[in-house]
Formats: structure tokens, C-alpha cells, sequence
């Protein structure tokens, strides 16, 4: 299998034109004083912060207020994206996996390959600079209205930004991997990389995650129920990596 470093292979002629629309650390070990009987001392036990949520409840209140009213998939675009980034039906080179998805990092396209010869086309954005790692991927988890906990990483790098969720985010809305999420894996291993929607759809076609692929929230809720687990996820190179490697 390639590997996310290795994946050489572009994305440019998969496709044609569209067909049609508290507590410290020892605090635990500390003594009491000495005039203290150790029978009566108090020992605090650490209060675990609360682990995120996501109401299953909300869910069609939280569909309805990111999907535009009469919403038409090809027409609609109250975001004011570039035309091109709308759903398309398109046409797919012989060969492909129908059911695989591809993601066409210098397009900024991804593309859900169908069993009759076509495609479901959609606009996306890309992960910021070095952090978008191509590859081959298994979708091994899919998720509706996500909760998000930022990487150790994501902290380092970016405390002013990501300190604040370290204990995680609720779904919603709000949260940085909206409405849908699909989980990619290399084998049984959790990458951290996501396709997922956005609550910033004006990032759509340009670079601008720390390493996940970006969708409009209404665009990947009706991608979501045509996407089985198991399926293969490729991420194609982007341009500065064809450029380095020709």
C-alpha cells in the first residue's frame, strides 16, 4: 500500500468535464504536616474534566440551520464560493473503484467515484503548507455532528488557537469538523486526518486546515449516507509536492 509520502500518483486526468448538474503532579504523595494525624488527612482525588458531547436531539435542528432553504446542490450558494466548488455529477476514467473517494489536491476537488461510470463531484479545502499528507487511506469511521479534540500537536503549534478545547469540543454547529466527518485510517490506526464539513465555508478551495480535507457543511451531508466504512480514501498530491518531485 502506498504510504502518505510515497503517493506520487496525480489526480489531474481522473476526471472530465461535468456531464450535467486541579491537581499537580505529586500532589497525590505529599505528606501531612507532622503535627498531623495521617489517619485524618484529606487526599483531594482529581475531578476529570467532562467528556465532549453531542445531542443526538439536535441533529435535524442542526441540519436545517446549516442547509439553505429550497437548497438545490447545484445552484445553491449562499456562502458565495467560486461556481465551480458546487456538487457536479461528472464523468470518471474506466478503472476506478466505485464507492472510493479521491481528492484532487491542486483542483481542490473531491470526487465519489459511482458504479455507472460517473462521479459526485465536490469543492474543498486543503490542509495549510506541509501539514497535508497524500496518501492511500481507509475511511474506517464515519460520524454524524462530530466531537473534536485537537492533537497534542495541534496545541504545540497552535496554543492561542487550540489550548482553550484541549479537553474537546461538543458537536455542533460551532465545531471545527461540522455536520459530517469521515475517519481516515491506515490499517487499524487512527490517523487524525479527517474529511469532514466546516463552519468556514469561504476556506473552500484554498489551503487552510491543520491536515484534514474541508467540505460545506450541506455539501457533505448529502456526500454522508453514499460513503460505506471500509472504503478507499486517496489523497492526491498537491502542487508543490509534484513540482518538488518532477
Amino acid at each position: 500500500m502506498l504510504t502518505r509520502r510515497h503517493f506520487v500518483i496525480t489526480a489531474s486526468a481522473l476526471f472530465s468535464a461535468p456531464v450535467a448538474r486541579g491537581q499537580t503532579e505529586g500532589e497525590e504523595s505529599a505528606l501531612p504536616p507532622a503535627d498531623t494525624d495521617a489517619s485524618e488527612a484529606v487526599v483531594e482525588t482529581p475531578v476529570e474534566a467532562p467528556r465532549p458531547k453531542s445531542n443526538p436531539a439536535n441533529w435535524p435542528r442542526w441540519d436545517a440551520q446549516v442547509t439553505p432553504a429550497g437548497y438545490d446542490p447545484a445552484t445553491s450558494n449562499p456562502w458565495g464560493i467560486p461556481s465551480r466548488f458546487l456538487p457536479r455529477r461528472v464523468d470518471a476514467n474506466p478503472g476506478l473503484v466505485p464507492g472510493d473517494i479521491h481528492v484532487d489536491a491542486i483542483a481542490r476537488y473531491l470526487y465519489h467515484v459511482q458504479a455507472d461510470g460517473t462521479a459526485m463531484r465536490y469543492g474543498v479545502a486543503i490542509a495549510k503548507g506541509n501539514l497535508y499528507e497524500p496518501g492511500t487511506y481507509r475511511v474506517g469511521r464515519k460520524a454524524k455532528w462530530p466531537v473534536w479534540t485537537p492533537t497534542a500537536a495541534m496545541i504545540k503549534r497552535d496554543p492561542h488557537l487550540y489550548k482553550q478545547h484541549e479537553n474537546g469540543m461538543n458537536g455542533g454547529p460551532r465545531n471545527p469538523l461540522g455536520s459530517r466527518a469521515f475517519y481516515l485510517y491506515e490499517g487499524n490506526r487512527d490517523t487524525y486526518l479527517r474529511i469532514h464539513g466546516s463552519p468556514y465555508p469561504k476556506s473552500i478551495g484554498g489551503r487552510a486546515s491543520s491536515g484534514c480535507v474541508r467540505m460545506v457543511m450541506a455539501h457533505i451531508i448529502d456526500l454522508y449516507p453514499n460513503v460505506s466504512t471500509g472504503v478507499t480514501a486517496h489523497l492526491h498530491p498537491p502542487e508543490d509536492y509534484v513540482t518538488a518531485a518532477s
